[in-house]
Parts: C-alpha cells; sequence; structure tokens
C-alpha cells in the first residue's frame, strides 16, 4: 500500500513556515493542512551534544500543538541545524552575520541534520537525518553577491542548497540533497508508513 493511501484515513499537518518543507511534502504526493506558525525560542539546554538538538527543537515545537489535535491528526514538526566544528550555526540576524557564516563555511565540510516529529493527540516519534557538505573556498565576492540577491536570513548557516550558491559551491554531498534543504522526504515517507502502521485504524 502506498503512503498517501495509509494515510487516507487521516488528516496530516504540517506545522513550519518553510516554504521548503511546504514544497518538499506537497511533491511527496501528500495532502496536507499548514498549522499556525508559533514563535518559539529556539533554546535547548547547556551541554546537549550538537546532534542532539534537531529532535529536541522539533519535539519541543510539537508540544505547543499537540492540546489542539483532533483524534485523527498527525502533526509533522521539524528542525536543521548546521555544524561547524562541533559548533552550531543558526540563522544570520544581519548581513555581515550572513557574511561570516559562509566565509566560515567556505573551503570547509559542515554538517547538516535535520530533527523531524511526528505526533498525534497520544503518540509521538521523532527521528534524524544527516548528511555531510564539503565547500569549495569561495571568493568575498562570491559570497556578498549571494547574501545581497537572495538574503538568507530564514536558513540555517545562511544559505538554500536548492540557490545560486548550491550551484557554484558545494563540491559534494554526502547523504540527502533533501535533508540539507531542511526535509529528509525519503526517510520521512519510510518513517510516516511506520508510524500510521503502528497506530492502527483510528476512530472516525
Amino acid at each position: 500500500m502506498l503512503l498517501h493511501e495509509k494515510l487516507s484515513p487521516y488528516h496530516l499537518i504540517l506545522a513550519s513556515a518553510s516554504p521548503r518543507r511546504r514544497a518538499l511534502l506537497k511533491d511527496l504526493g501528500l495532502t496536507f493542512s499548514l498549522a499556525p506558525n508559533h514563535d518559539l525560542e529556539e533554546n535547548y539546554p547547556d551541554g546537549m551534544p550538537a546532534q542532539d538538538v534537531p529532535v529536541y527543537l522539533a519535539a519541543r515545537k510539537s508540544d505547543t500543538f499537540v492540546s489542539g489535535l483532533n483524534e485523527n491528526d498527525i502533526l509533522i514538526t521539524a528542525d536543521t541545524i548546521v555544524i561547524l566544528h562541533g559548533q552550531i550555526i543558526g540563522k544570520p540576524a544581519s548581513k555581515e552575520e550572513a557574511v561570516n557564516m559562509l566565509s566560515r563555511l567556505s573551503g570547509n565540510t559542515h554538517t547538516v541534520i535535520t530533527g523531524v516529529c511526528l505526533r498525534t493527540r497520544s503518540n509521538q516519534h521523532c527521528f534524524s537525518d544527516r548528511s555531510e557538505v564539503i565547500f569549495r573556498k569561495l571568493t568575498e565576492e562570491e559570497i556578498r553577491y549571494y547574501v545581497d540577491h537572495y538574503r538568507p536570513f530564514d536558513k540555517a548557516g545562511a544559505y538554500g542548497i536548492q540557490e545560486w550558491i548550491g550551484y557554484v559551491a558545494i563540491e559534494e554531498i554526502r547523504g540527502s540533497f533533501y535533508n540539507v534543504m531542511g526535509l529528509p522526504v525519503q526517510k520521512l515517507y519510510i518513517e510516516l508508513g511506520k508510524f500510521a502502521d503502528n497506530l492502527g485504524k483510528p476512530a472516525v
């Protein structure tokens, strides 16, 4: 049975302001609605290993919606981080911060991890996916051109892999391309199918 058939008794909800996640979920052929965006401070406990942060934040996001879920709802939340030399690189707050972030990524290999949480009123399953991205050495002119023209202030690491910089900067990707975009759709397809199987038939 295909995933969209498994999910036919359910109401799928994506809680994300990211147009990239919306487009990727739509391209999976799934019908879903959007939850209103909650402004959640992306804080996490001191000392938490960087690789655990995306799942922690995705689960926290789901916590803000669970009380409003109906019996047949399945909620999807996600969070993506960029890690360079063990340090999390978030979203840039300014043009100069974006330039600085990209200058640090230039000529280096960084890690992108997306945490995903699947949630009903009584069940939860979280998982993550990991990709390694190798940037060639970029010139300052290239970095400033990208920041000026694409304004990547809503993106972890200050870049979108599907944009101009993805064409000119990336030498190699180990792992899922779509994970770097913000949603590991192949893994989501598998995990969502397992999650639906484990739920059993919902009340109508």
